[in-house]
């Protein structure tokens, strides 16, 4: 019996050819070549399935390629018309869980190949696509590869033979808003009891109704005499000096910028830019004071209205970035925020 075909797409580092510093790596094609997490999953397939293909491409490159890489993704998948498409698993990497993402929505959607991926619950690229193609919750980081390899690649085996797919915590996919009914061995009643009794006897128990945790911040008091305040500019719009020289990426950041303001009254389009992917740069480009409002704090603090604009600023990329590295940021920034004696922060957007 022939074996199943699997065509396998992974980034950059997963391939062993480089990390950040080879990001813009072009989109490729390597036919009968398993690399990285292939070789797992090669080993869980057993005699069902093999990968007949693997499709490298660079976070960055396929970032700021989106549409010209996904078009050539394609028609290479197409031409191999592989019986399941396996994107990652990308863990909690935001532009490479975006990317497996992408591109496996679209094969299953424009090849009409079933496809999965794998990522973990707090990357971007789940809630840009999980009603739109599966996904293996993972662990954050690639500690969890062995796991995830484990439950994807039974998953896959499942898809490319459309065989049923059953609820998401029997298969370990993400929960896409499908939901299906079902009989359960005991009454509603008896589950409550049972859960009731492990709450009270400190055991571990699982909900079958998880509720959405949202972060809330009180917000501190406001400032009394701003007259005499020193206010920050922090931005998640993009404006970095010309030329990008933290290289802060277009879309799903793994960093930020801090950037000096002394001796500037006004941005211009020779010294600064935005390097947000996410939203048309003619205008920001045109004047980053629109985003960036440092001309009009600079009136403000001559006008006597605030104290002093900080002399840095901070700025990154919201376009796609995960909660936990925008939570990062902003700790970060903060610290240093209340080092430099900051009274309040304007954060601008887009």
């Amino acid at each position: 019996m022939a074996k199943l075909k699997v065509v396998h797409y992974i980034n950059q580092f997963f391939a062993q050819i480089g990390g950040e510093e080879k990001a813009d790596y072009p989109a490729e094609l390597r036919k009968g070549e398993v690399v990285g997490p292939g070789l797992a999953l090669m080993e869980q397939f057993g005699e069902e399935a093999e990968i007949i293909a693997t499709i490298v491409c660079g976070d960055t490159y396929f970032n700021e390629n989106m549409d010209s890489a996904t078009a050539q993704i394609l028609e290479w998948v197409k031409a191999e018309a592989p019986d399941v498409f396996i994107a990652g698993p990308a863990f909690n990497a935001g532009r490479y869980g975006v990317a497996c993402a992408t591109v496996a929505a679209h094969v299953q959607q424009d090849l009409g190949i079933p496809s999965l991926t794998g990522m973990y619950v707090e990357n971007p690229g789940v809630d840009m696509f999980k009603d739109k193609v599966l996904m293996v919750s993972t662990k954050n980081s690639a500690a969890g590869m062995r796991k995830a390899v484990k439950t994807m690649a039974p998953l896959a085996l499942k898809l490319a033979k459309g065989e049923k797919i059953g609820a998401s915590c029997e298969e370990g996919y993400i929960p896409n808003g499908i939901r299906v009914n079902f009989f359960e061995k005991k009454r509603g009643a008896e589950r409550a009891v049972d859960m009731l009794l492990k709450k009270l006897n400190g055991k571990p128990f699982e909900t079958e109704y998880p509720m959405p945790v949202f972060d809330r911040v009180a917000p501190n008091p406001a400032i009394k005499d701003m007259a005499h305040a020193k206010i920050a500019l922090v931005t998640s719009g993009g404006i970095v000096p010309k030329g990008n020289p933290d290289h802060i990426e277009s879309s799903s950041a793994s960093r930020y910028g801090e950037y000096f303001l002394d001796g500037i009254d006004c941005l211009t389009s020779e010294s600064h830019e935005t390097a947000h992917g996410g939203y048309d740069p003619v205008y920001a480009n045109d004047d980053p004071n629109r985003v960036l409002p440092v001309d009009v704090l600079r009136d403000m603090e001559k006008e006597g209205i605030i104290g002093s604009l900080h002399n840095k600023y901070y700025a990154t990329v919201g376009n796609g970035t995960a909660v936990a590295n925008a939570k990062k940021f902003a700790s970060e920034i903060a610290k240093k925020l209340l080092a430099d004696g900051v009274d309040g922060v304007i954060l601008t957007s887009t």
